[in-house]
């Protein structure tokens, strides 16, 4: 599984200093051994979030009887949605917070305490504890996510052949812990208890606290510090500040969660999500609105920008279909598919695996491939266009499998692992590719700000997903996978055609 929180092996977005280890350390199948540690870490963060999300939807819809929450998919659809946009949004101030107050080393810590804190919360059955949980996740994963990867970074000198492979090494990381997340989680989850699956997603983060704080000793100088401050008292002036807004917003959503849930304040979950809806949307105009207007580019950053814009929208709705893994085609899993082959029974949670299953398979293929084709690599565009029309053409194949599910067969799971296939052919023609095309394309001046922007576009993605898997029952399926199809398949054409104007705009930049 590609994850759009992670740089790519030639960037370090927020990283001020470079404070390597001595190259000479080749602890680690030729790497530092500090690399073992935030291999092990991500390892870890990535089995507590994917299989606890494995099994979020599935948990929000299941019966009270069944130990679920029986929520209606509408609900569940919009908890989903925000909780997954809001993960990818935390990123930005958990990013800031390590550059100008903590540095990210103990970043990483406090953000795997409170995540570890977060799942065993959802470990305890009752509506409070699991919003609670929700809320906890968001917080530790925005301070986590994007700055064990900054570290990862600083390992390296910034001429050390080694960062590429490096990078690489860190990368299986993540897919061999999102890989065993559902295997595991799922199993218990759905097999013995919904609550016992949390709970060993949060021991499994538990797990990399614990190895994090034993391997440290080898990160040497690497994040321990945020960037110097202009002065000891401007430092202190805002770490106050910091702390007091901090404090300002833990007390205004405790006061609001408290009011909503005693029924004070009349406001669903839906109005809650809708609210954040609003928000991104708003947030997500102004910030492009000042990026084009500013009278600060020059007039070939202004049109890299407007390739920005581009890139950003087809990113979005690449997410918002990519990302319906856990929610619709979990759904579908769950409810319209077999779940046996050969004869064998399996969790439906399990095939959330099979992403990272291919992506492990299929990425030394891509990475041949491109240097395979060499001057006839298809351009940045032509790669997101790509990525749109495999995404969308793997919801393609399941109109059939919806109208046999219409009629009460339940489908073979063939169907879902050929979309699982197609998804990731797409994700990986679109995830590293944009990644590296935001960081080339952005004016050196606001690099790091434009990281945001990818983020930016996760966060969106992931909220319109949420959403669309409210529509599970209240809209023939073959009609739902349908219209999400045709506008991934018709956006990625329309990118096809742009792809000419798109090289003009980018210029130099491939």
């Amino acid at each position: 599984m590609t994850d759009p929180t992670s740089p790519t092996a030639a960037d370090d977005p927020r990283g001020k200093t470079r404070l390597a280890p001595q190259a000479s350390d080749r602890a680690f199948f030729g790497h530092p051994r500090g690399l073992a540690t935030l291999f092990f870490t991500e390892m870890w963060e990535r089995f507590s979030y994917y299989g606890m999300r494995a099994l979020l939807i599935l948990f929000m819809t299941a019966p009270l009887a069944s130990g679920g929450l029986g929520f209606d998919t509408a609900s569940a659809g919009a908890v989903y949605g925000l909780y997954t946009s809001m993960v990818y949004m935390m990123t930005l101030p958990g990013g800031w917070i390590a550059d100008r107050l903590i540095g990210q080393r103990r970043a990483v810590l406090y953000g795997g305490i409170i995540i570890a804190a977060g799942h065993f919360s959802m470990a305890v059955p009752s509506l409070t504890t699991f919003y609670l949980g929700l809320f906890l996740i968001v917080i530790g994963t925005g301070l986590l996510k994007g700055n064990v990867s900054v570290i990862v970074g600083q390992l390296y000198s910034a001429n050390d052949h080694r960062r590429d492979a490096g990078f690489s090494i860190f990368y299986m990381g993540i897919n061999l812990g999102a890989f065993i997340a559902p295997l595991v989680c799922g199993y218990l989850g759905q097999n013995v208890n919904w609550h016992m699956g949390f709970g060993a997603a949060g021991a499994g983060m538990a797990l990399g606290v614990v190895q994090y704080l034993l391997g440290s000793k080898y990160l040497g100088e690497a994040g321990m510090r945020p960037a110097p401050a202009a002065s000891q008292a401007a430092f202190d002036q805002l770490k106050t500040r910091v702390i007091i807004g901090a404090a300002v917003l833990l007390l205004a959503v405790g006061a609001f969660g408290y009011a909503t849930y005693s029924g004070m304040l009349p406001i669903t979950i839906n109005q809650v999500a809708d609210g954040a809806g609003y928000f991104l949307l708003i947030a997500t105009v102004l910030f492009f609105g000042w990026l084009f207007t500013s009278s600060g580019w020059t007039t070939q950053e202004r049109k890299q920008l407007y390739a920005i814009g581009v890139f950003f929208l087809a990113a979005a709705l690449f997410w918002s279909v990519f990302e319906q893994a856990g929610s619709t085609l979990n759904l579908f899993a769950d409810r319209d598919t077999r779940t046996e082959l050969f004869g064998w029974p399996f969790p439906s949670s399990w095939f959330q695996s099979l992403n990272s299953l291919y992506i492990i398979a299929l990425a030394p293929v891509f990475a041949w491939l491109w240097v395979r084709l060499g001057s006839r690599e298809p351009s940045t565009a032509a790669k997101f266009a790509v990525g749109l029309i495999f995404v969308g053409a793997g919801f393609a194949i399941l109109i059939v499998a919806a109208r046999l599910a219409q009629q009460g067969i339940q489908v073979s799971p063939l169907w879902l692992a050929a979309t699982y296939l197609l998804h990731t052919i797409g994700e990986l023609s679109l995830s590293p590719v944009g990644l590296s095309a935001m960081t080339k394309l952005a004016p050196a001046r606001i690099a790091g700000l434009m990281m945001g922007v990818w983020f930016l576009a996760a966060s969106v993605g992931n909220f319109i997903a949420g959403r669309l898997s409210g529509f599970y029952e209240a809209m023939p399926l073959p009609d739902l996978f349908g219209v999400v199809a045709l506008f991934a398949i018709i956006a990625g054409a329309i990118l096809f055609a742009l792809v000419p104007w798109m090289k003009r705009l980018m210029g130099e930049v491939n």
